[in-house]
């Protein structure tokens, strides 16, 4: 029997608001525990919540983003469980009357254009976070009520991989837009994973559904244990149970939590205290106003103009603040093919050595162009343009100012490299008699060691100049 994996994605995308989405609590990551909490968001006999108008905004910036039919009312269901870091006992969501619906997200994985199905886009309270050290298990109660928007896919996957790739680009999606950092570390981005197995194409198996994956490493690799392990129930002759799991990031396996549960067993009904709320054309002309171009786009855009390679295209695009970093080069006249060279190269590794983003850092569009500026008319050679990106990191000047002040402009003068070149001919004979046997090999050997000797600052024309001027002469010899 040759076994279909099918995969489906629950992810979950905490919003970029000031305060939470029921309340006035504010909205922050990394608080001390228990400090932004008010009767509200704690489940308070007798309180009221209050829908934050941004919120929902930013979730149908989302539904938007991803082709849904939006819905032109924002109703609210009481989705009833028990879990220590839920305090009311319920959580707000939506469930009859999704904000969006049939949508579909574009991606690219492994080259090749993806299409995904999206189900449902729906907005609701994010619960607290049970913190485990040893036998203990802490409460902290920041994180319930932040407004969570939860993305639904079908079961259109196939892989773990495919998952990976997936949230990857999603991740772009939702920087690009700018409503969540996409930060899986502090658990602004999560998914939950739906893996069945089955024996056919058009048919799902029983679905197993593995909670709060917090990173890409785990959702590819969650979904290929479960990948693994119910094939291997079904060749036994097993039935595979139908329940929720966990990742144990420590043994990499999932394991039992508890039998899945089905839409009846939490029990919905309509939010008592949240009436519908219908909205006004001019609240969806407000989503259509913050439209971007989305990464795919822009990406393809970018490539075609500027002749980018895929790995190109893809570095250019992947962070919203890298591609706007490369239009403002493009606005300034620089070519974008050695901007995008510098950018995913130098750039990146200096960046990443200093811990610091092109943001926070002291590189500007405006510099980098003045650069390549100089390396282009040969004011400069590129080595030495690779000390100037240096300099500009650690002391904030700017490219001129640094050639100029540090003596980096190059060695032209034909004596002094003459001179030098000289005493590399000296200390390689071998090489002396190759070019007087007319053998030109050796060419760039010299130009790298004259290079050498003058710490990057020749200039290799010059240098192959007078290398040439020395073939001629041996030749004549």
């Amino acid at each position: 029997m040759s076994e279909v994996t099918h995969v489906g994605l629950e992810i979950h995308v905490q919003l970029l608001t000031e305060s939470k989405v029921f309340c006035a609590c504010r909205n922050s990551y990394g608080d001390e525990a228990n400090s932004n909490v008010c009767p509200v968001c704690l489940g308070y006999p007798g309180i009221l919540p209050a829908l934050n108008e941004e919120a929902v905004t930013k979730a149908y910036q989302i539904a938007s983003a991803l082709g849904c039919t939006l819905s032109h009312s924002v109703g609210f269901e009481r989705k009833n469980y028990f879990y220590p870091d839920l305090p009311k006992n319920y959580q707000i969501s939506q469930y009859a009357a999704p904000l969006g619906s049939d949508g579909q997200f574009l991606y690219e994985c492994d080259g090749q254009e993806r299409r995904v199905r999206i189900r449902e886009v729906h907005l609701e309270e994010d619960a607290g976070k049970m913190i485990h050290a040893g036998d203990l298990s802490l409460l902290d109660y920041n994180r319930a009520g932040t407004p969570l928007v939860e993305v639904v896919t079908q079961p259109d996957l196939r892989s773990g991989a495919d998952a990976e790739q997936l949230l990857t680009a999603f991740r772009s999606l939702v920087r690009y837009i700018g409503v969540c950092d996409g930060n899986m570390e502090h658990g602004s981005l999560r998914a939950d994973a739906n893996i069945s197995v089955s024996d056919t194409e058009d048919r799902l198996g029983a679905k197993v559904e593995v909670k709060n994956l917090n990173s890409f490493k785990f959702v590819r690799a969650a979904i290929g244990f479960e990948e693994l392990r119910q094939a291997a129930e079904l060749v036994a002759g097993r039935e595979v149970v139908s329940e929720t799991r966990l990742w144990n990031e420590n043994r990499d396996v999932t394991k039992t939590m508890r039998v899945k549960e089905t839409d009846s067993d939490y029990r919905y009904f309509g939010e008592p205290d949240l009436p519908p709320y219908p909205l006004a054309p001019a609240f969806f002309d407000e989503v259509a106003a913050r439209a971007v171009e989305l990464p795919l786009a822009k990406r393809r855009r970018l490539a075609a103009a500027h002749s980018l390679s895929d790995a190109q295209s893809a570095f250019v695009t992947a962070e919203p603040e890298t591609a706007r970093f490369f239009e403002r080069c493009l606005t300034s006249g620089a070519d974008g093919k050695a901007v995008a060279n510098w950018l995913a190269a130098d750039v990146q590794r200096l960046l990443r050595q200093r811990g610091e983003t092109l943001g926070s850092s002291a590189l500007s569009p405006e510099r980098l162009v003045q650069l390549l500026s100089l390396v282009d008319r040969g004011e400069i050679t590129g080595k030495i343009g690779k000390q100037v990106l240096q300099a500009i990191l650690e002391s904030d000047r700017d490219p001129a100012a640094i050639v100029e002040e540090d003596g980096l402009r190059p060695v032209t003068d034909a004596a002094a490299l003459g001179q030098v070149l000289s005493e590399v001919l000296a200390e390689h004979p071998q090489v002396r008699a190759q070019l007087s046997g007319g053998d030109r090999k050796p060419v760039g050997f010299l130009i790298g060691k004259v290079m050498q000797r003058t710490a990057g600052q020749a200039d290799p024309g010059a240098i192959r100049t007078l290398i040439e001027a020395e073939v001629a002469e041996e030749a004549g010899g």
